[in-house]
């Protein structure tokens, strides 16, 4: 029993006191049931990484984040197709958006660039360029602030609302409705209420340490990274503000294509 309760405590879910102490009692019905009940305490997206090229575990399951409209991998890699979806987190603007829309463009690859609101007042141009050139441009809120500390849906939809505006006066088109958390911190009912405002919550299944611009990672740790760890229905997180990322971003669809990956978009999630 205490070897139980010890591999279970190391498992990527957050457990309280309640729990655990439920788990002393019935550890079967707890493992059948632990990723609904613990999901609602969970505050910080993680993933474990059990197996290369396979599906990594998520804190929350594909299962439990459905019922809001949330993804971290596409639902069809069940069936193992060879899909990924590429997602740009954008911050600000440093110079390399542009030489990775170019890469996307020569591999007619679409990507979904979530925008804090900053990065819509600063490069207009280029949020413009994505949408010109076919991408998603989706919602990572007007502040870029700690959704999970937010509780009213009021200010929660300011976030999302203030961004979606900004990017109507750029495009004259509507936003399509996918958001990111910040950090990938949320609540149950930061989906709750993202839900309600007509959004799909978008984790990811793949990123790396990306973000640091004075502390980018080398070529060979991105591609051991980014190829090792790729997978059927791959949700992929990259920063559009990584020099290391606009240096290979090339080659590194060269490579996933020569692995017989094709390349979705998020409104083909479930397609």
């Amino acid at each position: 029993m205490l070897n139980q309760l010890k591999k279970l405590t190391r498992r990527p879910v957050i457990f309280g006191l309640a729990a655990v102490l439920a788990a002393a009692l019935c550890i079967p019905t707890l493992l059948r049931e632990q990723p609904a009940q613990a999901a609602a305490a969970i505050t910080n997206w993680g993933l474990s990484f059990q197996q290369p090229g396979k599906t990594p575990t998520g804190n929350a399951s594909a299962e439990y984040l459905s019922d809001f409209d949330a993804y971290f991998v596409a639902p069809e890699e069940q069936n193992g197709e060879k899909a990924i979806y590429l997602t740009f987190d954008c911050g600000y603007e440093n110079g390399c958006t542009a030489p990775i829309l170019d890469a996307l463009k020569k591999h007619n690859v679409k990507a979904c660039f979530f925008v804090v609101g900053n990065y819509l007042d600063s490069a207009p141009e280029l949020v413009q360029r994505m949408t010109e050139e076919g991408h998603i441009v989706g919602n990572h809120t007007l502040t870029h602030p700690d959704m999970s500390e937010i509780a009213d849906l009021g200010s929660f939809q300011q976030q999302l609302e203030g961004v979606e505006e900004k990017y109507r006066q750029i495009t004259g088109q509507e936003m399509q409705k996918f958001y990111r958390p910040p950090q990938g911190k949320f609540s149950e009912s930061n989906l709750q209420q993202a839900q309600q405002l007509g959004y799909k919550t978008i984790f990811w299944s793949l990123a790396y340490v990306d973000w640091y611009a004075d502390k980018q990672p080398s070529h060979e740790e991105a591609f051991e990274k980014l190829c090792g760890r790729i997978h059927p229905g791959a949700i992929v997180l990259l920063h559009s503000t990584s020099q290391t990322n606009a240096e290979i971003l090339d080659e590194l669809l060269t490579k996933w294509e020569g692995e017989g990956y094709t390349f979705k978009t998020l409104d083909q999630l479930g397609q």
